[in-house]
């Protein structure tokens, strides 16, 4: 009878900090309002943003969507591959297989210059402080500049060629890489890393025996992400640098060779699509 007692106090007990700790009605409600009242600033704001900038830009909305049909109806009509864009495709697929190659051997060498870099800022291999803060730095630069801007800037030291393509991708790919590289690092399992360190491994044996294995699937899902957005960013790198597919749409455009174009444009989508599709299939292997 008195154990009986005891339980139904210590329910009691414990009911009575449950209906403590749970929050009252009149707090639920206010934290709505504050998260509607927040939410409805930033609405609000976003709009007086977008008129402000209209009004100085001086652009009319309704007759941005009027165009939209007459846009649709002009591309209906000239953005359709014709046969002299037809006998032109050979060369199509010659520049869309140079842009393609182009942004693989971007991708590979800004993988491995990254990943070297990457092991001297994540805390996983317990880099100097210093060192990996300035690794960090070196990151965020490389990453936070675009790689339009980078073309711009190497246009005035190496002209209109593949070798300024080349490095604008590598740079931008360069710094997203090594970021990424550096936050997959630091994931990997600490139990791991310190169980090599416990055994005697050097700081290269546990790099190769632990950081490697365990971060290797993400690693190369972040390259294949990156072959995708590179041939996406070539496309029109090339206007610039005069280059591979981008090259061939801007002149066919200039030129006023819209069912040229188009092809061109056709044949963007497909590769695009095409290497999403094997990226997709490889993922699936090695995860």
């Amino acid at each position: 009878m008195q154990s009986k007692q005891v339980n139904k106090k210590v329910y009691n007990d414990k009911t009575e900090n449950n209906a403590e700790r749970a929050p009252r009605p009149e707090k639920q409600t206010s934290i709505f309002v504050k998260r509607k009242r927040s939410f409805t600033l930033v609405f609000l704001g976003i709009i007086a943003l977008f008129a402000v900038s209209a009004l100085i830009t001086e652009y009319n909305v309704i007759t941005g969507f009027e165009s939209i049909p007459k846009a649709v109806v002009w591309m209906a009509k000239q953005f359709i591959p014709d046969a002299k864009a037809w006998s032109r495709l050979s060369s199509i697929l010659k520049k869309l297989a140079e842009t393609a190659l182009v942004s693989v051997a971007v991708t590979v060498c800004a993988a491995i210059c990254a990943f070297f870099l990457s092991l001297f800022g994540t805390k996983t291999t317990k880099a100097h402080p210093l060192v990996a803060r300035i690794v960090r730095i070196i990151a965020a630069f490389f990453r936070n500049v675009p790689d339009v801007v980078w073309a711009m800037l190497l246009l005035f030291s190496f002209g209109q060629n593949i070798l300024t393509g080349f490095f604008a991708l590598f740079f931008a790919t360069f710094g997203m890489l090594t970021r990424a590289f550096i936050e997959t690092i630091d994931e990997v399992s600490a139990s791991c890393v310190e169980a090599l360190y416990a055994t005697g491994a050097t700081s290269l044996q546990t790099v190769f025996n632990g950081v490697i294995p365990s971060s290797m699937p993400e690693i190369v899902s972040w390259v294949l992400y990156m072959i995708e957005t590179n041939i996406r960013s070539s496309t029109l790198i090339g206007m610039l640098t005069a280059t591979g597919i981008g090259y061939l749409f801007d002149l066919y455009y200039k030129r006023m060779d819209y069912g040229s174009a188009s092809l061109v444009v056709i044949a963007i989508v497909i590769l695009v699509i095409a290497i999403e599709i094997i990226s997709n299939r490889i993922r699936k292997v090695i995860m």
